[in-house]
């Protein structure tokens, strides 16, 4: 299984996983998150940049300001990866719970 280690990098810090879960609701400016967050705009900069270039949001101008949102194909790359550990975890418990079938002993 291939796995990008910058999306869980990028949400392996609390504020990032704020900031990603706030923008799960709705798009946001750096200064509505940070109205929102016990940091500074700057950080929240910092943290939005880590996001990016992890490619879990994108950014679109508006004025002076630019709108973050999630992006939708890195959710779903990320999704993806959760997806196969899921996957891989349920059939390891299959195989721990179910009793061998008469034919596999």
């Amino acid at each position: 299984m291939v796995t990008n280690a910058n999306y869980w990098t990028a949400l392996g810090d609390s504020t990032r996983r704020t900031i990603f879960e706030l923008l799960l609701e709705q798009p946001c400016s750096v200064s509505g998150l940070a109205r929102a967050l016990p940091v500074t705009r700057p950080a929240v900069s910092q943290h939005l940049k880590v996001l990016k270039e992890a490619g879990l949001v994108a950014d679109t101008r508006s004025g002076k300001e630019s709108i973050y949102r999630i992006d939708p194909g890195g959710l779903a790359s990320l999704r993806a990866e959760v997806d196969q550990f899921w996957s891989k975890t349920l059939a390891g418990y299959k195989l721990a719970v179910e009793p061998p079938k008469k034919d596999q002993v």
